[in-house]
């Protein structure tokens, strides 16, 4: 499915199955596909099927990439067909095992806040916000949902603003501010039989709804293929004809980051990053009936990882790690004017 696809042209049972079937030829992505999966049928309504699916990933042998993002998702998919109880343990033993991704934090407060807890959910947005904002001088762009969140219940507890929901305030970036997406008045206004009050409204919708399909539905990335240096050694070991494409691990990485930005000084948007591995390569290639030494299978690879949810943005966030696995900040890395 293409992510322009217009949600009442796609059969979200058909495409949870679809997935389903992906999952099993690339088990190295089963996580991230079982997940898309889930949430087809929990938009198809069928939500004890979803859960299974959660319940399968968290039974899995293999360790999972983001285990308390699951049980999240689990969790508020259990709450809205009945199973109240079951969600509130999971919520809690997510907010006790205190993740640093700011994904699950998200899920869990929205399904409180969504049951009408708000207190719980203000107390599970601040203890989030706490864990992973104090003294970070620039707020990662995952971790702004954490931030608008907060404010939103705050403004429909009645709280004064703090210097949590200052920083909201710097980071938003809509025409429309917070006080107003979020002013629990607003609700009243679309009762009004002013015309005035109304456009004024629905202006403000149309700017909200703007932000949440950008944020959930971006275009198809670009991506280049990065090899770690372990990979690459072992890639160019095992298939030596590929040492033109690659004539240093370090040439390599100066390559990708001169080729996206002379894609992005052209004016193409949305690049990405893949990262690739040896095995999933000689998987890729016996698949396409190919030798893993053709080197014009390395795009389409690329290609493929990319549509299979691998990409990465580029650039990374301000003070977000390099791309490049160094550990040092891309400003400080590859982001370097230098």
């Amino acid at each position: 499915m293409r992510p322009d696809t217009p949600a009442e042209n796609v059969d979200h049972t058909a495409e949870a199955a679809r997935l389903e079937r992906t999952a099993g030829l690339y088990p190295e992505d089963t996580e991230a596909l079982l997940l898309r999966a889930a949430a087809h049928l929990e938009l198809a309504g069928d939500r004890p099927t979803a859960t299974k699916l959660y319940d399968r990933l968290l039974s899995s042998p293999e360790a999972l990439d983001h285990p308390h993002l699951v049980r999240a998702l689990k969790a508020s998919n259990l709450w809205e067909y009945g199973h109240e109880a079951e969600a509130r343990a999971i919520i809690d033993g997510v907010r006790t095992a205190a993740p640093r991704d700011p994904a699950p934090w998200v899920i869990v407060a929205e399904a409180l806040e969504s049951h009408d807890e708000l207190e719980a959910a203000h107390d599970t947005f601040t203890e989030a916000v706490r864990l992973l904002l104090t003294d970070v001088p620039q707020p990662p762009q995952p971790t702004h949902p954490l931030l608008f969140g907060r404010h939103r219940v705050r403004r429909m507890l009645g709280r004064s603003h703090d210097e949590w929901d200052a920083l909201a305030d710097t980071v938003h970036s809509l025409p429309v501010s917070l006080d107003e997406l979020h002013d629990p008045k607003r609700v009243w206004s679309l009762g009004s039989e002013n015309p005035a009050e109304l456009e004024a409204e629905i202006l403000r919708l149309r700017a909200e709804l703007g932000a949440y399909r950008e944020a959930l539905s971006r275009p198809f990335p670009v991506a280049i293929l990065h090899w770690p240096a372990t990979e690459l050694t072992e890639l160019l070991e095992a298939y030596p004809t590929l040492a033109e494409e690659y004539p240093s691990h370090e040439d390599h990485l100066t390559s990708i980051e001169r080729a996206l930005r002379e894609l992005a000084a052209s004016g193409t948007p949305n690049l990405g990053i893949v990262t690739g591995t040896v095995p999933s390569y000689e998987a890729f290639a016996a698949s396409e009936g190919s030798s893993p030494g053709d080197a014009t299978l390395l795009p389409q690879y690329a290609t493929t990882l990319a549509a299979r949810g691998r990409a990465v943005a580029w650039p990374p966030q301000n003070g977000s790690n390099c791309w490049c696995g160094s550990g040092r900040t891309y400003a400080q890395c590859h982001g370097s004017p230098a």
